[in-house]
């Protein structure tokens, strides 16, 4: 029997990839999908796609009226955190591709999946090169105590630090906080131009026309600095994979849990 799924933020730019990626499968079936510019359309109209015969809705509570097995949230940080406690609560597993939540935001999430014994998986960045530069960090943590992230955007996404960023330094804060050599009190000048402290890490985002999404984490020794960098390109197809794997490990555990690899074999 499919997976079934209900897609909030299907008509959007990585949402669009997903559906499209879902219709080619035999073991995944979207049942209902959610676009607030889309209301009300079939989204085999909206997308092009014949096999997307599920209805769109305005509203996860109106989409989440369908069984499904999960809700897949590609949406807007200040609808997220509603939406994928109101899916928990109808007795779905819960994937999350949106950015800008908050740590606070995990911890109430995590809370209800708890209490409902569903799981959650919270993704910042789906594609394989994101995985990776995620688990060199930690390694480079482990050995060198002092670095910066950068996360780099288009000037019209609105959060910051992304969601990226915020899960690369979630991750590092489990090791070690960086270093710093000048504390930021003792800092001469405009504080703020050291970059934000977030969970023992200092971030820095730039939001510039021609940027997609990149993120550097760079670690610092004397007379020597590792880099590590991602770049996305205009397509969102590197991300329907691990989105698409995402869906099916996500009913394998109870509880929430941040990152792709956390239900891969990276060993």
């Amino acid at each position: 029997m499919p997976i079934r799924v209900c897609l909030a933020g299907a008509t959007g730019w990585a949402g669009s990839a997903l559906a499209r990626g879902i219709a080619q499968l035999t073991d995944i079936e979207i049942v209902a999908a959610v676009s607030r510019t889309h209301a009300k359309r079939v989204l085999s109209d909206v997308l092009g796609e014949p096999r997307l015969t599920c209805p769109v809705y305005k509203t996860a509570q109106e989409a989440l009226a369908h069984s499904c097995d999960v809700f897949f949230e590609f949406t807007l940080p200040e609808v997220a955190k509603a939406n994928c406690i109101a899916a928990l609560h109808y007795g779905a597993h819960v994937v999350i591709g949106t950015s800008g939540l908050t740590d606070a935001d995990y911890a109430d999430i995590a809370a209800v999946a708890e209490q409902r014994q569903r799981g959650v998986l919270a993704v910042g960045n789906f594609a394989l090169t994101v995985v990776l530069l995620h688990k060199f960090a930690e390694i480079a943590a482990k050995h060198i105590p002092q670095w910066e992230i950068i996360d780099y955007a288009n000037d019209a996404k609105k959060d910051a630090p992304s969601g990226t960023a915020r899960e690369l330094a979630a991750r590092l804060s489990r090791i070690r906080p960086s270093e710093l050599t000048v504390p930021l009190e003792k800092t001469q000048g405009i504080v703020e131009t050291r970059g934000a402290r977030l969970n023992g890490s200092q971030i820095h985002s730039v939001r510039l026309p021609s940027y997609i999404i990149s993120l550097e984490a760079i670690f610092g020794l004397p007379d020597q600095k590792l880099t590590l960098r991602h770049d996305a390109g205009s397509s969102a197809q590197p991300y329907v994979g691990g989105a698409l794997l995402a869906i099916r490990k996500v009913n394998s555990f109870v509880g929430l849990r941040r990152g792709l690899d956390s239900v891969l074999d990276l060993s």
